[in-house]
């Protein structure tokens, strides 16, 4: 049986799931809200972690001791990298990496965790294609699949982001989906992150986030609400 964790930094990101849940509960552990009840009759956690690396991956580690999850998805909004993204245009990840984390001094690539032997975390192929498919269910035409660059900074520079796409490749940047990435990677627990695209790839950022969050955040909901009527409609096959 398959019990879905969901994964978001911000109440908006996750407050739309939360009213379209049943049977809920909510519970707080390490300052963070864990909400367990079904999603589309699929068992779900959907928790409110923070902002950050390290919320991040202590969330993703609550969720594997405390709640028994069996898969992973993180929601939210992002920053655009590449330049044919556009505003609620949603992106799935390929893999995950770091942009923010730098041993090069001891002889590492930049992005590289020391004592891994990966520099981007891949996601799991069978998640991948669910949120693809359910994100052109909902939103035909606007869905990329690529890499996710996640670091402790808020980017709103057109060039800190070109900085960031010489090195990582990735298509869009956010705060915390690496970190899930990496927990999860070391859990051994399938992941995926969904990220919908809140500001554009140039120096707008800073205009363009408080306006286009809440149409970024509903776009991933109604995304997530159908890969979970589709996941629990293949689990009783």
């Amino acid at each position: 049986m398959i019990k879905l964790g969901i994964i978001g930094a911000m109440a908006v990101e996750v407050a739309t799931l939360r009213e379209n849940m049943t049977d809920l509960t909510v519970t707080t552990r390490a300052g963070m809200e864990f909400a367990t009840g079904t999603l589309e009759q699929l068992p779900v956690v959907v928790a409110l972690c923070g902002v950050g690396k390290v919320n991040a991956a202590l969330c993703m580690q609550i969720l594997c001791d405390c709640f028994g999850v069996t898969h992973i998805v993180n929601t939210g909004v992002a920053g655009a990298l590449h330049t044919g993204l556009d505003i609620g245009d949603i992106v799935v990840s390929q893999d995950a990496m770091y942009h923010d984390m730098d041993v090069c001094g001891l002889g590492y690539p930049l992005g590289k965790v020391p004592g891994l032997d990966v520099i981007a975390f891949p996601a799991d192929d069978a998640l991948l294609a669910y949120a693809f498919q359910a994100s052109e269910q909902t939103h035909p035409g606007h869905t990329w699949i690529g890499r996710v660059a996640s670091g402790d900074q808020f980017i709103c520079s057109r060039a800190k982001k070109d900085q960031i796409i010489q090195f990582t490749h990735a298509l869009c940047t956010e705060m915390e989906g690496a970190a899930i990435a990496q927990a999860a990677y070391l859990n051994g627990i399938p992941f995926a992150i969904l990220r919908a695209i809140s500001d554009r790839a140039d120096d707008s950022a800073e205009m363009d986030y408080p306006s286009f969050e809440a149409i970024a955040a509903q776009r991933c909901a109604a995304v997530l609400q159908a890969m979970a009527a589709r996941l629990w409609e293949d689990t009783q096959r």
